[in-house]
């Protein structure tokens, strides 16, 4: 039976719809914000999965191009793997949702959100997060909650919630915020180098809008909500908990402690394997579950270190960072490169810059069309030590570029002032923890290295957090996780940031939430390292952007045309500038608003590009000299294309300095000759002469102008 329920987010209608759509899932809701539609379900398997030690949960947003009236582009005309956008909502709905499982659950879990209508102004992300919750709470699928998360913009100085299309043009900022009625569950942000006392203030503010729709999810869940189904636990046994315990314990801490990842894996690997021996004939039948205890026993060793001695496996002090060092320009022919490592995680950098015609073209439900600057990062299965075959960027990979590209994104200059499409990608040469974070100081020194005259640099670090398994209200917060604490830690709460404030935050959590006071100190903590990295590493190596890029860098020319004139430029059917193009082998690329942009590694050829350009969009002046083509040969003169599409005539008595009989005595059809230009009547026609050209005249040919500065 179909139940609607309303309730006013942000000024505008939020309603949904339980009980007709979907029937067959485990729960499901119709999701209307404003006249954005979305469709979420959630669907568990009703048996355990045999043979894994982790919870199967899989979450997608599905985007419909019909949600915005748009047929997909290529040849098949029908939606086919996700976005990046679509990927990157999936992971965001992901973290918000798993850490509120049972651990313990191994029965398949599937999340759909489908974006069935879009309304610019209302995210269907923000409605994909509230259908998600209310599916999974009214479901009989075991879950803790309710939660729920709106999207924050700073506009002005002032907090708004689920900005609309013009507010998020105007923000300084983009953040997912999800939260249960007492702490914050998850914080995605990009933001124009806010405060961090500005953004702490933020969130705070989008707790109290959440605490709202959560109690009004809490009326949908009492009047539809189904019980929720019993699961057989897959928890390590107390008798095996026990013998792992006391036979490993302190071989185990031994183990776990060296700097080294890989001396440190293979300690911990011998004791493991002493373990399965020892105790393959008591558990005959749970060797799987000996490996779980295995884990479990690491685990509480080195939350245990932390928590009570305030020590960490490499000998660190808890606010120490991992020794840093930084090189750039270590390839000679890409347009910049930088190599950071912290530890023994290692990213390499490297950026292409190429003409605006090089932009990625989008096709999606958002407004966005374009993307000038793309970063794209990789993790091959070498960077920690294993042997597999590379199958293209995962989810993962995704996820991680996009957050070293939202962090660099307001530091990178504007078309106007920097007419490039820009391309990082970052390579992890060596991982062990906050990968992500390299990238972005890898990125810096790439791009200035390369010369891009970013605003400032950006340097990103992340906070871990253990807290006390029997006293949650006892916790302690620590700087600069490497893999083994993020793995048995709590939290991995990334920011990165200029010294003016922060650009990018992505907050991983395996507690039901964080408090606001460990918020603030995980912002006081990341804030200090990041200017430490900045200070002692990175501003040593390179302080500022070069002042010129690579001599392998298309170099880039700037003009402006009349609108009015860009037809001219382009011709029919692109014949005027194609002929520009194989004539000068440059990249021309021209705006909507007249700006002209020449790519070419060759200054002559750009200065030829810009004259021809110029030339056709310009008037052309009584007076001006130009290079031109003879076209056609008639008894009374000769026709000449002085530039491309433009014809003018040379009487036969403006041929030469002395008497012409035949045209063909000076010239034939092919022939290249300087021309002045000396007339243009009232019906546009241009009178030539060769005569006056070749006799010399006080003002420069148009060939030897100046070049346009470079940019």
């Amino acid at each position: 039976m179909k139940k609607v329920y309303s309730f006013e987010v942000a000024g505008r209608p939020l309603v949904v719809e339980v009980g007709q759509l979907a029937q067959l899932a485990n729960g499901s809701a119709l999701v209307r914000y404003g006249d954005t539609v979305v469709l979420s379900t959630a669907t568990a398997a009703k048996q355990p999965r045999d043979g894994i030690d982790f919870f199967p949960l899989s979450v997608d947003y599905e985007e419909k191009l019909y949600a915005v009236g748009k047929i997909p582009g290529g040849f098949i005309k029908r939606e086919g793997k996700p976005t990046e956008k679509a990927i990157l909502t999936s992971r965001v709905i992901d973290r918000q949702f798993r850490p509120r499982f049972p651990k313990d659950l191994r029965n398949d879990v599937a999340i759909v959100n489908m974006v069935l209508s879009v309304e610019q102004d209302n995210s269907p992300e923000f409605a994909s997060i509230i259908g998600t919750a209310i599916a999974l709470c009214t479901s009989d699928i075991p879950f803790n909650g309710p939660i729920a998360g709106v999207i924050l913009g700073l506009v002005d100085g002032k907090v708004v919630i689920n900005p609309t299309c013009d507010q998020r043009a105007k923000s300084d900022m983009y953040v997912t915020l999800s939260a249960d009625k007492e702490k914050i569950v998850m914080i995605e942000a990009g933001a124009n180098q806010v405060p961090d006392e500005v953004m702490f203030d933020a969130i705070k503010q989008g707790h109290e809008e959440i605490k709202k729709i959560i109690a009004f999810i809490e009326g949908i869940v009492a009047e539809v909500g189904k019980p929720k189904f019993t699961y057989e636990s897959v928890a390590v046994s107390n008798d095996l908990w026990t013998s792992v315990y006391e036979l490993a314990k302190e071989d185990m801490k031994k183990a776990i402690q060296n700097s080294d990842k890989t001396i440190r894996d293979a300690q911990v690997d011998a004791v493991c394997d002493m373990v399965q021996e020892k105790l393959a004939e008591t558990f005959p039948d749970q060797k799987g579950k000996i490996g779980e205890a295995l884990y479990k026993l690491q685990k509480k060793i080195v939350r245990a270190m932390i928590l009570e001695e305030h020590k960490r496996v490499d000998g660190r002090s808890l606010m120490d960072i991992r020794p840093l060092s930084a090189e750039v320009g270590i390839l000679p022919r890409t347009h910049g490169s930088g190599l950071f490592q912290r530890g023994q995680t290692q990213v390499l950098t490297n950026v292409t810059l190429g003409p605006l015609g090089e932009v990625q073209m989008l096709d999606g439900v958002d407004i966005e069309e374009e993307k000038r600057y793309m970063h794209h990062y990789n993790f091959p299965s070498y960077s920690v030590g294993e042997a597999k075959a590379s199958r293209g960027p995962g989810r993962r990979e995704i996820g991680h570029g996009a957050l070293a590209e939202r962090a660099l994104e307001p530091v990178i200059p504007n078309e106007t002032d920097f007419p490039y499409a820009i391309r990082l990608v970052s390579e992890v040469l060596m991982s062990n923890g906050s990968t992500s974070q390299g990238s972005v100081c890898a990125s810096t020194l790439a791009l200035m290295d390369a010369g891009v005259p970013i605003k400032a640099p950006v340097a990103g670090i992340s906070s871990g957090l253990v807290v006390d398994e029997e006293n949650p209200e006892r916790f302690i917060t620590f700087m600069d996780i490497q893999g083994i604490e993020d793995f048995f830690g709590d939290m991995d709460f990334k920011v990165a940031g200029t010294k003016q404030g922060i650009t990018a935050i992505q907050v991983d959590i395996k507690v039901d939430g964080l408090s606001y006071e460990i918020i603030r100190q995980a912002f006081e903590i990341t804030k200090k390292g990041r200017f430490q990295i900045l200070d002692e590493c990175m501003l040593p190596v390179i302080s500022e952007p070069r002042k010129s890029l690579s001599p392998y860098a298309p170099k880039i020319y700037q003009t402006k045309i009349d609108v009015d004139k860009i037809r001219e430029v382009i011709g029919p059917g692109g014949k005027v500038i194609n002929k520009i193009i194989a004539e000068t082998g440059v990249k021309i690329d021209i705006e909507e608003d007249g700006s002209v942009y020449v790519a070419t590694s060759d200054e002559a050829a750009g200065l030829k590009a810009i004259q021809i350009i110029e030339g056709i969009a310009g008037n052309v002046e009584v007076g001006a000299i130009f290079k031109g083509k003879v076209t056609r040969l008639m008894t009374f003169g000769a026709f000449v294309e002085f530039l491309p599409g433009k014809e003018g005539l040379v009487h036969i008595s403006k041929l030469d300095t002395k008497r012409v009989n035949k045209v063909e005595d000076v010239v034939n059809v092919g022939d290249e000759i300087m021309v002045k230009v000396m007339e243009i009547d009232k019906q546009g026609r241009i009178n030539l002469s060769r005569k006056d050209a070749i006799a010399g005249d006080s003002g420069k040919p148009e060939g030897e102008r100046e070049m346009p500065p470079e940019l």
